[in-house]
Protein backbone atom coordinates (compact mmCIF):
# COMPACT_ATOMS: atom_id res chain seq x y z
CA UNK A 1 0.00 0.00 0.00
CA UNK A 2 1.17 3.57 -0.69
CA UNK A 3 1.63 6.62 1.09
CA UNK A 4 -2.03 7.92 2.17
CA UNK A 5 -2.19 11.27 3.56
CA UNK A 6 -3.18 10.25 7.33
CA UNK A 7 0.39 9.83 8.38
CA UNK A 8 1.31 13.26 6.89
CA UNK A 9 -1.27 14.89 9.20
CA UNK A 10 -0.39 13.04 12.39
CA UNK A 11 3.48 14.12 11.83
CA UNK A 12 2.11 17.25 11.57
CA UNK A 13 0.44 16.77 15.09
CA UNK A 14 -2.56 17.41 13.29
CA UNK A 15 -6.06 15.59 14.55
CA UNK A 16 -8.11 14.62 11.69
CA UNK A 17 -11.25 14.97 14.07
CA UNK A 18 -10.03 18.81 14.25
CA UNK A 19 -9.79 19.27 11.11
CA UNK A 20 -11.50 19.28 7.76
CA UNK A 21 -10.80 19.70 4.09
CA UNK A 22 -11.66 21.90 1.11
CA UNK A 23 -10.53 21.31 -2.38
CA UNK A 24 -11.09 24.98 -4.46
CA UNK A 25 -12.02 25.05 -8.21
CA UNK A 26 -11.16 27.90 -10.55
CA UNK A 27 -14.82 28.55 -10.98
CA UNK A 28 -15.95 32.09 -12.28
CA UNK A 29 -18.24 32.18 -9.81
CA UNK A 30 -19.38 30.49 -6.50
CA UNK A 31 -21.94 28.49 -6.80
CA UNK A 32 -23.61 29.18 -3.22
CA UNK A 33 -23.11 32.73 -3.32
CA UNK A 34 -22.59 34.21 -6.49
CA UNK A 35 -19.16 35.65 -5.18
CA UNK A 36 -16.90 36.30 -7.31
CA UNK A 37 -14.25 32.53 -7.48
CA UNK A 38 -10.91 31.57 -8.27
CA UNK A 39 -8.52 31.60 -11.28
CA UNK A 40 -5.09 30.65 -12.01
CA UNK A 41 -3.92 33.79 -11.44
CA UNK A 42 -5.51 34.31 -7.55
CA UNK A 43 -3.17 35.88 -5.11
CA UNK A 44 -2.60 34.12 -1.60
CA UNK A 45 -4.92 36.97 -0.23
CA UNK A 46 -7.75 36.09 -2.78
CA UNK A 47 -8.00 32.41 -2.09
CA UNK A 48 -7.65 33.63 1.74
CA UNK A 49 -10.44 35.81 1.36
CA UNK A 50 -12.69 33.70 -0.90
CA UNK A 51 -11.67 30.59 2.20
CA UNK A 52 -13.25 32.80 4.80
CA UNK A 53 -16.71 33.54 2.90
CA UNK A 54 -19.19 30.60 3.38
CA UNK A 55 -22.68 29.56 3.07
CA UNK A 56 -24.88 29.95 5.81
CA UNK A 57 -26.90 27.19 4.85
CA UNK A 58 -26.12 23.79 7.50
CA UNK A 59 -26.78 21.24 4.10
CA UNK A 60 -23.98 23.13 2.58
CA UNK A 61 -21.15 24.30 5.28
CA UNK A 62 -21.44 22.93 8.84
CA UNK A 63 -22.60 24.92 11.63
CA UNK A 64 -19.65 24.64 13.53
CA UNK A 65 -16.85 23.83 11.33
CA UNK A 66 -13.58 22.59 12.98
CA UNK A 67 -10.08 24.86 14.34
CA UNK A 68 -8.29 23.62 11.49
CA UNK A 69 -9.26 24.20 7.76
CA UNK A 70 -6.50 22.11 4.79
CA UNK A 71 -7.25 24.21 1.70
CA UNK A 72 -6.30 22.19 -1.91
CA UNK A 73 -6.40 23.66 -5.08
CA UNK A 74 -8.18 21.39 -7.76
CA UNK A 75 -5.24 20.24 -10.46
CA UNK A 76 -7.82 18.18 -12.58
CA UNK A 77 -8.71 15.11 -12.94
CA UNK A 78 -8.85 13.56 -9.11
CA UNK A 79 -5.39 15.43 -8.47
CA UNK A 80 -5.47 18.00 -5.54
CA UNK A 81 -2.19 20.42 -4.78
CA UNK A 82 -2.08 21.93 -0.97
CA UNK A 83 -2.52 25.48 -1.08
CA UNK A 84 -2.30 25.92 3.21
CA UNK A 85 -3.73 24.88 6.27
CA UNK A 86 -5.50 27.92 7.68
CA UNK A 87 -6.69 28.17 11.46
CA UNK A 88 -10.55 29.17 12.47
CA UNK A 89 -10.71 31.87 14.66
CA UNK A 90 -14.13 31.95 14.44
CA UNK A 91 -17.24 33.50 12.48
CA UNK A 92 -17.24 37.31 12.32
CA UNK A 93 -19.98 38.06 10.67
CA UNK A 94 -23.80 36.22 9.30
CA UNK A 95 -26.20 37.93 7.15
CA UNK A 96 -28.66 34.45 6.72
CA UNK A 97 -26.79 34.00 3.28
CA UNK A 98 -23.36 34.29 3.91
CA UNK A 99 -20.83 33.84 6.84
CA UNK A 100 -17.64 35.41 7.14
CA UNK A 101 -15.01 33.60 9.51
CA UNK A 102 -11.00 34.81 10.80
CA UNK A 103 -8.89 32.69 9.01
CA UNK A 104 -5.07 32.97 9.52
CA UNK A 105 -2.29 30.91 7.87
CA UNK A 106 -0.99 28.03 9.93
CA UNK A 107 2.71 26.92 9.93
CA UNK A 108 1.18 23.07 9.70
CA UNK A 109 2.33 21.43 6.67
CA UNK A 110 4.32 24.75 5.96
CA UNK A 111 6.86 23.02 4.36
CA UNK A 112 4.51 21.21 1.62
CA UNK A 113 2.76 24.11 0.58
CA UNK A 114 2.13 23.90 -3.30
CA UNK A 115 4.35 20.31 -3.34
CA UNK A 116 1.84 17.57 -1.96
CA UNK A 117 -0.49 16.08 -4.32
CA UNK A 118 -3.35 14.04 -3.24
CA UNK A 119 -6.07 11.92 -5.40
CA UNK A 120 -9.52 13.42 -4.86
CA UNK A 121 -11.76 10.26 -4.20
CA UNK A 122 -15.20 11.93 -3.99
CA UNK A 123 -15.60 14.41 -7.47
CA UNK A 124 -18.42 15.65 -6.12
CA UNK A 125 -17.67 16.82 -2.94
CA UNK A 126 -16.19 20.07 -2.53
CA UNK A 127 -15.32 19.43 1.21
CA UNK A 128 -14.60 16.19 3.51
CA UNK A 129 -13.76 15.52 7.06
CA UNK A 130 -10.53 15.20 7.72
CA UNK A 131 -10.99 11.27 9.02
CA UNK A 132 -11.77 10.88 5.42
CA UNK A 133 -9.63 12.48 3.76
CA UNK A 134 -6.75 10.83 6.04
CA UNK A 135 -6.92 7.93 3.87
CA UNK A 136 -6.36 9.62 0.51
CA UNK A 137 -3.28 8.75 -1.09
CA UNK A 138 -0.54 10.74 -1.65
CA UNK A 139 0.32 10.95 -5.07
CA UNK A 140 3.32 13.66 -5.31
CA UNK A 141 5.19 15.68 -2.90
CA UNK A 142 7.88 17.51 -5.59
CA UNK A 143 10.99 19.30 -5.10
CA UNK A 144 10.85 22.60 -2.97
CA UNK A 145 12.41 25.48 -4.75
CA UNK A 146 15.57 26.94 -3.47
CA UNK A 147 15.07 30.23 -1.32
CA UNK A 148 17.61 32.45 -2.62
CA UNK A 149 19.60 34.22 0.41
CA UNK A 150 18.49 37.90 0.85
CA UNK A 151 21.92 38.71 2.11
CA UNK A 152 23.35 39.72 5.35
CA UNK A 153 22.38 42.82 5.94
CA UNK A 154 18.67 41.95 5.70
CA UNK A 155 18.85 39.04 7.97
CA UNK A 156 15.88 39.06 10.37
CA UNK A 157 14.69 35.26 11.97
CA UNK A 158 12.54 34.41 14.42
CA UNK A 159 13.25 31.38 16.17
CA UNK A 160 10.96 29.27 13.74
CA UNK A 161 12.40 30.37 10.94
CA UNK A 162 16.14 30.16 11.99
CA UNK A 163 15.20 26.26 13.20
CA UNK A 164 13.86 26.06 9.09
CA UNK A 165 17.08 27.61 8.12
CA UNK A 166 19.68 25.48 9.67
CA UNK A 167 17.31 21.97 8.85
CA UNK A 168 15.18 22.57 5.31
CA UNK A 169 17.08 21.65 2.32
CA UNK A 170 15.32 24.76 0.74
CA UNK A 171 17.59 26.98 2.60
CA UNK A 172 20.53 25.21 1.67
CA UNK A 173 22.26 28.57 0.41
CA UNK A 174 21.86 29.90 3.52
CA UNK A 175 23.52 27.73 5.77
CA UNK A 176 26.54 28.17 3.21
CA UNK A 177 26.41 32.16 3.39
CA UNK A 178 26.53 31.80 7.44
CA UNK A 179 29.40 28.96 7.70
CA UNK A 180 31.48 31.73 5.04
CA UNK A 181 31.82 34.13 7.96
CA UNK A 182 32.25 34.85 11.31
CA UNK A 183 30.87 37.88 13.07
CA UNK A 184 28.75 40.48 16.11
CA UNK A 185 25.02 39.19 15.82
CA UNK A 186 21.52 40.80 17.95
CA UNK A 187 18.93 38.72 19.77
CA UNK A 188 16.02 40.22 20.49
CA UNK A 189 13.29 39.26 23.14
CA UNK A 190 10.08 40.15 21.15
CA UNK A 191 7.89 39.64 24.31
CA UNK A 192 9.71 42.59 26.39
CA UNK A 193 12.30 44.50 23.99
CA UNK A 194 15.72 43.61 25.62
CA UNK A 195 18.20 42.31 23.93
CA UNK A 196 21.27 40.28 23.64
CA UNK A 197 24.88 40.99 21.64
CA UNK A 198 27.07 37.71 20.98
CA UNK A 199 29.76 37.08 18.94
CA UNK A 200 31.02 33.87 16.67
CA UNK A 201 34.64 34.15 16.02
CA UNK A 202 37.85 31.83 15.30
CA UNK A 203 37.11 28.47 13.80
CA UNK A 204 33.22 29.43 14.96
CA UNK A 205 30.98 30.37 12.30
CA UNK A 206 27.94 32.32 12.44
CA UNK A 207 26.26 29.45 11.14
CA UNK A 208 27.58 27.15 14.12
CA UNK A 209 26.91 29.90 16.86
CA UNK A 210 23.31 29.70 15.48
CA UNK A 211 22.70 26.22 15.20
CA UNK A 212 23.50 26.16 18.73
CA UNK A 213 20.35 27.79 20.13
CA UNK A 214 18.12 25.84 17.64
CA UNK A 215 19.81 22.84 19.61
CA UNK A 216 19.59 23.78 23.06
CA UNK A 217 17.72 27.11 22.73
CA UNK A 218 20.60 29.28 24.82
CA UNK A 219 23.32 28.19 22.50
CA UNK A 220 25.61 27.79 26.27
CA UNK A 221 24.78 31.89 27.30
CA UNK A 222 24.02 31.88 31.30
CA UNK A 223 21.98 34.75 30.36
CA UNK A 224 19.83 33.32 27.96
CA UNK A 225 19.01 29.79 29.91
CA UNK A 226 15.59 31.24 31.79
CA UNK A 227 14.33 32.98 28.50
CA UNK A 228 12.21 31.25 26.33
CA UNK A 229 13.84 31.04 22.69
CA UNK A 230 10.94 31.11 20.97
CA UNK A 231 10.17 34.84 21.34
CA UNK A 232 13.54 35.13 19.81
CA UNK A 233 14.49 37.60 17.03
CA UNK A 234 17.84 36.88 14.97
CA UNK A 235 19.75 39.86 13.11
CA UNK A 236 23.13 40.31 12.49
CA UNK A 237 25.22 43.71 13.30
CA UNK A 238 28.51 42.69 11.33
CA UNK A 239 30.31 39.80 9.36
CA UNK A 240 33.93 39.40 9.03
CA UNK A 241 36.00 37.14 7.05
CA UNK A 242 37.12 34.02 9.19
CA UNK A 243 40.80 35.17 9.14
CA UNK A 244 39.92 38.32 11.09
CA UNK A 245 42.01 38.55 14.19
CA UNK A 246 39.50 37.38 17.03
CA UNK A 247 41.06 41.35 19.09
CA UNK A 248 38.93 43.02 16.12
CA UNK A 249 35.81 41.28 16.58
CA UNK A 250 35.92 41.64 20.38
CA UNK A 251 36.41 44.93 19.83
CA UNK A 252 33.33 45.26 17.71
CA UNK A 253 31.00 43.10 19.80
CA UNK A 254 31.98 45.66 22.72
CA UNK A 255 30.96 48.31 20.56
CA UNK A 256 27.32 47.03 20.16
CA UNK A 257 26.89 46.33 23.85
CA UNK A 258 27.94 50.15 25.13
CA UNK A 259 26.11 51.36 21.79
CA UNK A 260 22.85 49.41 22.43
CA UNK A 261 23.22 49.49 26.62
CA UNK A 262 22.34 45.65 26.76
CA UNK A 263 24.65 45.23 29.77
CA UNK A 264 22.48 47.23 31.84
CA UNK A 265 19.00 47.43 29.79
CA UNK A 266 19.52 44.04 28.07
CA UNK A 267 20.61 40.24 28.16
CA UNK A 268 24.49 40.92 28.35
CA UNK A 269 25.94 40.60 31.86
CA UNK A 270 29.99 41.44 30.56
Amino acid sequence: MGLTFGPILHSAGIDPADAHVIRHAYVREHEDSGLPGLHADSTDDEILRYTSQQSAKPRVFPAAPPRLWLIFIREGGDRARLWSVLENRGETSNDGTLRTFDLTRSEQLADLRNRLVIGWRSPRAWRINATTAADYPVMEIADAEPIPFPGFDQLVLDYVQLQAVMRDHRYASWRTALASVTGVYLITDTRDGRQYVGKAEGAESIRQRWNAYVTNGHGGNVELRNVRPTSFRFSLLRVFDPATPTREIDATESHFKLALDTRRHGLNRN
